[in-house]
């Protein structure tokens, strides 16, 4: 049976499987305050600790299908000269303003700029950094001709900025694209988050992850999920897999999770980011949604190492999910 958002009687989108996700300046009080504290202690991280790297992780550049993660949920995927980027942020503050909000604590590898022609941008919500309007303004200048494919509610926001090649999907719909000499069918999936930029627009427009399957001469070539940003329930990402076949590969996000009570409806740990990865059997796996922005209670650098011990305890090869440092690519 199919997920699908449920809409409220005020016409606010909500997730299937859980209760109420929504929070209110009050739990982030309480948040400030310490209520949601993780009382478990953690495994100490070593001074050297460095995440297995793999051939794959070195990105020949000669290869023809290839992922760079840029910074946070920032990818350029590369597939036989198709490029595409998810939730592109560029921007040194992730806020609706320059002076305030989580600020950027690694430098960027690659500008806009700097980035090669782009043909695609995935948006998986609205939230300030996953859709970021500088670095949306910045990247329609450059590349006029871009398609966008963004969530329900989502197409009305660009429209008003003047980008009028968008593609708006609920969950499970589907979008044809031909680019060059490829074939690209684009589906909305489910995810477990929420959405908003302001204290009046909570949950009104949806948010989703996306599979995207590429086809050279009616030959399929490569799929790749996009996972978001997310939560774990033990229903999505097993109906994923059913529906749309085994992964090449995911971009499954690894960060902002403590304090787990605040956190963990809406945004996954390490241990269920290796859960999504099983179950949507991706040969291949690539951290997103850590490192960049302090939006959360743990260290900057500690998600790699808290993936790498759920990788060991579940007896898989860490480098078949690469946790790569900023500006660093994989072939697929």
């Amino acid at each position: 049976m199919l997920s699908f958002p449920k809409i409220s009687r005020r016409g606010r989108f909500r997730n299937p499987h859980i209760g109420n996700s929504r929070r209110s300046f009050w739990h982030f009080l309480k948040w400030c305050c310490g209520a949601y504290k993780d009382r478990t202690p953690v495994v100490p991280m070593p001074s050297h600790f460095c995440y297995p790297q793999s051939t794959h992780q070195q990105g020949d550049v000669s290869a023809t299908c290839l992922a760079t993660w840029i910074q946070h949920s920032t990818v350029l995927v590369e597939v036989e000269g198709v490029r595409m980027l998810t939730d592109p942020i560029f921007s040194p503050v992730c806020s609706p303003v320059r002076f305030l909000g989580p600020k950027r604590r690694v430098p960027l590898p690659l500008s806009i700029e700097e980035l090669p022609k782009i043909d695609l941008v995935l948006i998986s919500h609205n939230h300030y950094d996953h859709l970021d309007l500088r670095s949306v303004r910045a990247l329609k200048k450059r590349f006029p001709d871009l398609f966008w494919v963004v969530p329900d509610g989502v197409g009305r926001w660009m429209r008003k900025r003047g980008i009028e090649r968008v593609i708006e999907l609920s969950w499970w719909e589907e979008a044809l694209l031909a680019i060059g000499s490829l074939k690209l069918k684009i589906q909305a999936v489910p995810a477990q988050h929420f959405s908003g930029r302001t204290p009046l627009d909570r949950d009104r427009t949806l948010w989703c992850g996306y599979v995207v399957e590429f086809t050279s001469q009616d030959l399929p070539l490569k799929r790749l999920y996009f996972a978001g940003d997310t939560g774990y329930n033990s229903y999505d990402f097993k109906e994923i897999r059913e529906r749309c076949g085994p992964m090449d590969l995911s971009l499954i996000p690894i960060g902002c999770y403590v304090p787990r009570r605040f956190m963990g409806p809406v945004h996954v740990e390490p241990k269920h980011s290796v859960m999504i990865h099983e179950e949507v059997a991706s040969k291949r796996s690539l951290a997103i949604h850590w490192g960049t922005f302090p939006l959360s209670e743990e260290p900057l650098e500690r998600p790699p190492f808290d993936l790498f011990l759920e990788m060991e305890r579940a007896r898989l090869d860490p480098s078949s999910f690469a946790a790569l440092r900023p500006g660093k690519s994989l072939s697929w």
